[in-house]
C-alpha cells in the first residue's frame, strides 16, 4: 500500500474543499499542507474570512470544524509544476473523492490543477466560479497562493469565494 505524501482532510458534509496541485517540497518535509512560509494559503484563509482565527500549517486537520477540507490532485509526488509528470496527476481519484464526499464546492488553488482536472489548457481556465458540471459539487478556480506564483496573485477571487462560503 502506497501512502499519500499528505493525507486527505475529507469527510461528508463539507461546504468547501481546497484542492492543490501537489505538495511542495517544504510541505512534504513538514507533513502539512501549504507549509512553505512564502505560501499565502493560511494567512489568506484567515484574512479572507474563511476561518475566525489565524491557523498554522500544522493545524491543517482542524479545518473540518469550519466545513472545509483539503486534498491535492497529485498525491504520490511533490514539487513545483515543472517537475511533475503527466502520470503523477490522478483525475480519477479526485473524481471518486468528489463523488464519495460530495462537497458543495471544490476550489482549485491553481490553474494547473483545474486545467488537468477539466482536460484543457491553463489559458482556457478562468479564475472564479466554473461553468456547471455534472453532479452536486460546484467548482471554483483561485489564484495560486504559492510564492512561486506571486505574479499572478489576486486575493479578490479568494474574498469572492469566502463571500459565497458565508452566504450559504
Amino acid at each position: 500500500m502506497t501512502i499519500h505524501i499528505l493525507p486527505d482532510v475529507l469527510t461528508t458534509g463539507l461546504r468547501l474543499v481546497f484542492c492543490g496541485t501537489a505538495p511542495s517540497d517544504v510541505s512534504a518535509r513538514e507533513g502539512a499542507y501549504y507549509a512553505n512560509p512564502s505560501n499565502k494559503f493560511w494567512p489568506t484563509l484567515y484574512d479572507a474570512g474563511f476561518v475566525p482565527q489565524p491557523m498554522h500549517p500544522l493545524q491543517f486537520r482542524q479545518v473540518t470544524q469550519y466545513g472545509i477540507g483539503l486534498t491535492d490532485l497529485v498525491k504520490f509526488a511533490q514539487g513545483v509544476d515543472a517537475v511533475l509528470k503527466q502520470d503523477d496527476f490522478d483525475v480519477v481519484a479526485l473524481q471518486q473523492k468528489i463523488q464519495r464526499y460530495q462537497p458543495t464546492m471544490l476550489a482549485f488553488t491553481s490553474k494547473k490543477a483545474a486545467s488537468v482536472y477539466f482536460g484543457t489548457t491553463t489559458g482556457r481556465i478562468q479564475y472564479g466560479p466554473q461553468p456547471d458540471h455534472p453532479g452536486p459539487t460546484r467548482f471554483w478556480v483561485l489564484t495560486s497562493p504559492s510564492g512561486a506564483a506571486i505574479r499572478y496573485w489576486d486575493m479578490s477571487y479568494w474574498v469572492a469565494l469566502a463571500d459565497w462560503f458565508h452566504a450559504r
